[in-house]
């Protein structure tokens, strides 16, 4: 063998070996290939800008009142000057307090409502309580349980920080009236009565004292 055929042979195979090198470090290109100045010009592009909301409506809210609507307007203000407050925790006190209130009314316990009562809801009560023992009549009633409750409409004034919140509430009970003998004149124990109300209760939002007073009643 010629010492030139040596050398063709010897530079052949080193071509090889570099050719091989390089694949195995770029690796290898498939399919359609974006030319350089389409690839440059993506790159280029500006990023979109996209409206970033952050949180949402709030189901505290909106699960009772229309979203948007005035009372939603006094249920966020009310947040707001107390972010403790929860409208559903609300609810659910004013489910109690009706009964509560509903059922201390209908003993005639006059003394025990007072603290749960503005004044002239107090005194409304209060003479019917009174109207009753002038006449020698009890009630004998029994709560059976509260077959709806709604949030009706909500109230905030921001420059006394006093909020009103409207629940209407369909109560099931039995009641009878007695005379002075003990006589029934008036329902049957057995019988199961509707009873519907529509009570507003208020506080001053942002205080220490997280009660609620009755202010207003109505059907």
């Amino acid at each position: 063998m010629s010492s030139s055929l040596l050398q063709l042979l010897v530079l052949a195979g080193i071509a090889i070996f570099l050719i091989l090198k390089l694949r195995s470090v770029l690796g290898t290109r498939d399919g359609y290939e974006k030319p350089p100045s389409e690839a440059v010009s993506r790159r280029s592009e500006p990023r979109r800008n996209f409206e970033v909301i952050e949180g949402g409506p709030d189901r505290d809210i909106i699960d009772h009142v229309e979203d948007g609507s005035d009372a939603a307007k006094a249920l966020a203000a009310m947040k707001m000057a107390e972010p403790g407050f929860s409208v559903s925790e609300f609810l659910q006190g004013a489910r109690s307090a009706y009964e509560m209130i509903l059922m201390t009314f209908e003993n005639g316990d006059a003394e025990a409502l007072r603290p749960f009562l503005a004044p002239d809801v107090m005194a409304t009560f209060e003479d019917v309580i009174r109207q009753r023992e002038r006449e020698g009549l009890s009630i004998d009633a029994s709560f059976v349980g509260l077959r709806d409750i709604a949030l009706h409409d909500a109230r905030f004034d921001r420059a006394k920080s006093e909020a009103e919140i409207t629940v209407r509430f369909v109560g099931e009970l039995t009641s009878v009236v007695r005379n002075a003998d003990g006589e029934v004149i008036e329902g049957d124990p057995s019988e199961i009565k509707r009873q519907r109300d529509v009570w507003t209760f208020a506080r001053k939002m942002g205080t220490d004292d997280p009660n609620w007073i009755l202010v207003a009643t109505g059907e």
